[in-house]
């Protein structure tokens, strides 16, 4: 697809202030929707937008289709008539610059419940007629996403593995009577996806009239414990206990004398295609009503995987497995047209990754920071990009700007600050500046980066589990001289 020089803000809506705790679909979305604008960026980047599960991490959701509850702003069903202003009056004290889930979660299930009780009780006709509209329109995922979650909590959030036998191996009569025994509360699971994305659209709706374009992400895998691996597992290596056979990571290297165990378990390519990938056409088709330009995350497992035997307790002892590669690829494009992705190719990149990425003309990422590391990727400086890459500061999986400067010897700082001209400016902003000013089709900066802040505003630390996806934008994020600083880069460099 054809896209033009501009440039984006990467900010998941958890980050976004809010006064529940965690960023929502409210006012501050819009606010930030209108700084945008008013700094000529043309995209707003976002984390995948799924309900997660445990370690609250978004790339371990639990479905590659439904919406995270969380993030439905409270506020705003007030003047929907599912809440009442007493309602939200007792708001537990939250941090205002780190997310708590274990307060969140509480706080807001428990005034999301209130507005289905309330909706029940009231059946407002033009809602219900809403309501009925979605259900029809999401019935190929939602009536077992919904019917997924209700198990799940019925069963103390375990994973589906361990639920009653018949639940487990979905037995049409024990669903049945599941289903009939728990029927309102498969429709609240419903109802609050419904809430989700009518609160999404409007806010995209709202981006895209303005020229903001959002920026969405597809994992390549899913995690096990999701709808998706219990509704279809026979798109998925199991066994006959319907437990992963093998399962996905990365190989020893140097970052990691064991390689990464991630854990999630392997698609059976062969049943996908035997299929006409209606699995992949089907999520790609409700990821583009939700966004405009896909990020592929992990985009070398396309071309080959590296698949650990179920049970390893490293990487160390996995092998390379050919991915669909173009038989995908042609398969979405013949179904979709040109499609918008953007390839998360970063890595060490083999011969059939970089051909399977160009034979589409997929734009490339490319990271600042790995052009000024000690041992410098010639690749990622700046002078050496090419067009057709988007072009990052680092991702929610990188120390922000600041954090990578004072982690880095005193011979790589020098190095960046005489790149840089030695500027006057922050570490933060003399990054983005050259950013800006490559020949990259996209240059895009996590908010972190343009608010100078180090690695305490980190989203991620690959491979840890707690403490991530904490990171929350305070109240005054929003300067005069900080939108005067991006507009005056975007319209310099020519990115508006």
């Amino acid at each position: 697809m054809k896209f033009n020089r501009s440039s984006g803000i990467l900010l998941h809506v958890s980050s976004l202030p809010g006064v529940d705790g965690i960023g929502d679909l409210g006012k501050p979305a819009f606010d930030f929707v209108d700084f945008l604008v008013s700094t000529k960026t043309r995209f707003w980047q976002v984390l995948p937008l799924n309900p997660t599960g445990y370690g609250n991490s978004p790339y371990q959701g639990l479905s590659a289709t439904a919406g995270n509850p969380l993030f439905i702003a409270l506020d705003d069903l007030i003047s929907m008539g599912l809440l009442a202003k007493k309602d939200l009056v007792h708001r537990p004290n939250f941090s205002r610059g780190k997310i708590d889930f274990g307060s969140v979660i509480p706080w807001k299930t428990g005034r999301l419940h209130q507005a289905f009780l309330n909706f029940q009780k009231q059946q407002p006709a033009e809602l219900v007629s809403q309501f009925k509209s979605f259900c029809r329109k999401n019935k190929s995922w939602l009536d077992d996403f919904a019917l997924f979650m209700t198990i799940k909590e019925q069963q103390d959030l375990q994973a589906w593995d361990t639920w009653p036998q018949e639940l487990r191996f979905r037995d049409p009569a024990g669903l049945k009577k599941f289903q009939k025994e728990h029927s309102a509360q498969v429709e609240e699971q419903k109802f609050l996806q419904f809430l989700f994305f009518t609160q999404w659209l409007r806010v995209k709706i709202y981006a895209n009239e303005r020229g903001v374009q959002i920026i969405g992400d597809i994992p390549i895998f899913v995690g096990y414990d999701c709808a998706d691996t219990w509704t279809n597992p026979g798109l998925f290596h199991f066994d006959k206990d319907l437990k992963p056979t093998a399962v996905a990571g990365v190989p020893p290297d140097f970052f990691s004398k064991t390689g990464q165990l991630w854990g999630n378990p392997l698609y059976d390519w062969k049943k996908h295609k035997a299929n006409g990938y209606t699995w992949w056409i089907e999520r790609i088709k409700q990821t583009m009503n939700m966004v405009d330009i896909i990020r592929l995350d992990h985009f070398r497992g396309f071309a080959g995987y590296y698949e650990i035997p179920a049970g390893s307790k490293t990487a160390e002892f996995g092998k390379w497995v050919k991915g669909p590669g173009k038989d995908l690829f042609d398969a979405l494009y013949e179904h979709f047209g040109d499609l918008p992705f953007i390839a998360e190719d970063l890595g060490v990149m083999t011969s059939d990754v970089i051909e399977l990425r160009e034979r589409y003309q997929l734009p490339g990422m490319k990271i600042v920071q790995f052009g000024f590391n000690p041992n410098p990727e010639t690749g990622f400086i700046p002078h050496n990009f090419d067009n057709n890459a988007v072009a990052y500061t680092g991702t929610h999986d990188n120390s922000t700007a600041l954090g990578w400067f004072h982690s880095v010897p005193k011979t790589a700082q020098e190095n960046f600050r005489a790149y840089t001209g030695r500027t006057k400016e922050s570490v933060s902003h003399a990054m983005i500046r050259i950013l800006w000013q490559s020949v990259a089709l996209f240059a895009i900066t996590p908010m972190q980066d343009l608010l100078n802040l180090g690695d305490e505003a980190r989203m991620n630390f690959p491979g840890t589990l707690g403490g991530n996806w904490e990171w929350k934008m305070h109240k005054k994020w929003n300067s005069p001289k900080l939108q005067k600083w991006l507009l005056e880069i975007n319209q310099l460099y020519n990115r508006s």
